[in-house]
């Protein structure tokens, strides 16, 4: 069994009136190569007339995003003209790749009605061989995604990769699995992940006994390579995001919205970016 190497608590870093829990980056772990970058947003209630998401428009480079929608919507809008809202049990998946600029706020509907939200964007980079690859947009609704249940206790959403001989939801430019895992109290599970392989684990819900040792909600797992499986037990109703892949090994330089492999790449971007390469935006 793959043993944890340490648990992270998430850092509450709010956004204006936005509850927002950042797991990664924190002080003591920079990244989980590929994965990057982890928002949790939520869990909160927002009032008609509302302000909504807070992310209007803004570049990126050499990353992708992927956007769980667990409670709530969220509308995406980018320069290369894809436009989507997508609500609860939704995913969207955006590769910025050589560069785009791209929103993400509330539906109209959400911000006259109000309602629960509660959103975690992940950040996965490209490796250097795709970093100026075409950016690309795919945003699924709750329904496109295959939900496999296991043990009768436990659903596995899958986002990417492959399970039991099921395909997920996206097609992905690198292989990278990506999953939410919904167990019901006293369900268990057993998460197969060869020892090669990072594994991202954030418990969004609930609290989980992860190979004899406990997980709360709002905490990061951190693994040691010495296995190839999880064995889980749910203590109460837990929602759990479980992602893995083969690591990149290649230097990262992340400033601000790009991520690419060196200090050139980045002040290339920004003069890419001030010269109008990312596409016109247009409300």
């Amino acid at each position: 069994m793959r043993t944890i190497k340490k648990i992270h608590q998430s850092e509450y870093r709010p956004i204006a009136d936005l509850i927002t829990y950042s797991p990664l980056p924190s002080r003591q772990l920079q990244q989980i190569d590929p994965f990057l970058f982890l928002n949790h947003h939520g869990y909160q209630e927002y009032k008609p007339n509302n302000r909504g998401l807070p992310f209007g428009p803004h570049p990126h480079r050499g990353m992708e995003t992927v956007t769980f929608i667990v409670d709530g919507d969220i509308m995406h809008k980018d320069s290369q003209g894809y436009k989507s809202v997508i609500s609860k049990g939704g995913v969207q998946w955006m590769t910025a790749g050589r560069g785009l600029i791209h929103a993400e706020v509330s539906s109209d509907e959400f911000r006259q009605e109000g309602g629960p939200l509660e959103i975690l964007q992940l950040w996965v980079n490209l490796p250097a061989r795709l970093k100026m690859t075409a950016p690309a947009y795919s945003g699924l609704q709750k329904d496109d995604i295959p939900a496999i249940t296991v043990n009768d206790k436990a659903t596995v959403n899958l986002v990417s990769g492959t399970w039991d001989g099921q395909t997920g939801a996206f097609n992905t430019l690198s292989d990278v699995f990506l999953s939410t895992i919904a167990i019901e109290a006293g369900g268990d599970v057993s998460l197969p992940v060869a020892s090669d392989r990072n594994i991202l684990f954030y418990l969004i819900r609930g609290s989980l006994t992860v190979n004899g040792q406990a997980v709360k909600h709002h905490e990061l797992a951190e693994f040691n390579h010495d296995g190839d499986t999880l064995d889980i037990t749910a203590n109460t109703d837990s929602l759990l995001l479980f992602g893995h892949a083969v690591p990149f090994n290649e230097p990262v330089v992340a400033r601000g919205p790009f991520v690419m492999n060196t200090d050139q790449q980045i002040v290339e971007a920004y003069q890419d970016y001030q010269a109008g390469k990312f596409g016109v935006w247009s409300e």
